[in-house]
């Protein structure tokens, strides 16, 4: 069993007091950001759109690019949310689990949107959540039933049912906890300087973003607006 299957047992009962407010809802919440735009972070259809005219409207070669712009991104916040070492894991763990929740789901929403996806449609946005909790988690949860489907089979299911959107988001709120937590307990347990943990949460967040990337141009074929 790896570092994060054990913190993740151990912090599923603990999650609020690790992560204060950051259960299933705030999932959601970081998908309405991520769809909305947040902050300097402009809407996800509308930096996927500017990547697409960039590239002349090749779809494919505009995914990358959103792939690449969001890796970036979660490897500065990775980077931020780290650099503090033990002392501020109190207030860095919410701050870096929510950084990295909106960007990824920015992400893969954007990849969505380009294949043709309704970033409106209920099922659309639970297939977007799955898809960040990776290829062989939700390998894994199917195959325990967990999940119904993957998360093109959720997005494009022909009815949304509404029972599976708790189930998905908290999930996803206790994996993306699980990582986060992991990652830190990793990197300071055994590195007192600051400045190492914040190179190597840079690290772990963009190569953690550019799976979750990977996976999504994989999993969400384009259909037909």
């Amino acid at each position: 069993m790896g570092l994060k299957e054990t913190v993740g047992r151990q912090i599923g009962p603990r999650m609020n007091e690790l992560a204060p407010g950051l259960t299933g809802g705030f999932v959601r919440e970081a998908l309405n950001r991520a769809i909305d735009g947040v902050g300097p972070l402009a809407p996800a259809a509308q930096a996927a759109d500017k990547q697409l005219r960039e590239q002349r409207g090749d779809v494919e070669r505009a995914i990358h690019e959103v792939i690449e712009n969001n890796v970036r991104i979660a490897g500065a916040q990775g980077f931020a949310t780290n650099v503090g070492g033990m002392i501020t894991m109190a207030v860095t763990i919410p701050a870096n689990v929510t950084g990295l929740a909106v960007i990824q789901c920015r992400m893969v929403a954007g990849i969505a949107h380009l294949r043709g996806h309704d970033l409106a449609d209920p099922r659309v946005r639970n297939g977007i959540l799955a898809l960040l909790l990776g290829e062989e988690q939700v390998h894994e949860l199917v195959r325990n039933r967990k999940l119904p489907s993957t998360p093109m089979a959720i997005a494009t299911a022909p009815v949304h049912d509404p029972t599976i959107d708790r189930v998905i988001s908290a999930v996803v709120a206790t994996d993306i906890v699980a990582r986060v937590a992991g990652k830190r307990l990793a990197t300071t347990l055994g590195r007192k300087i600051p400045l190492v943990g914040g190179v190597v949460g840079m690290g772990a967040d963009g190569y953690a973003t550019w799976r979750v990337g990977r996976y999504a141009d994989r999993e969400m074929l384009p259909r037909r607006r």
